[in-house]
């Protein structure tokens, strides 16, 4: 994965030290997953973020092959 260097505001990067540490995310995982949230819901903005965090939790565990066959009884 390529990185690039970026200036932020040292709020952001404070907030995300924060939040990232509940999180288990160092504060630049952090600040991406702010911008890959921000990425989508700008994408999708008829989506709730409700929606959106299911939605990648549902594929993160489908990556995993944590997956059930659904019976239609």
């Amino acid at each position: 994965m390529a990185t690039a260097n970026l200036r932020l505001d040292e709020s952001l990067v404070n907030d995300a030290k924060i939040i990232g540490e509940v999180m288990s995310r160092s504060a630049a995982k952090q600040v991406e997953h702010w911008a890959k949230i921000g990425r989508i819901m700008e994408d999708n903005p008829d989506l709730t973020y409700e929606f959106v965090k299911d939605t990648l939790i549902a594929k993160a565990e489908a990556d995993a092959g944590k997956l059930e066959a659904y019976s239609f009884d």
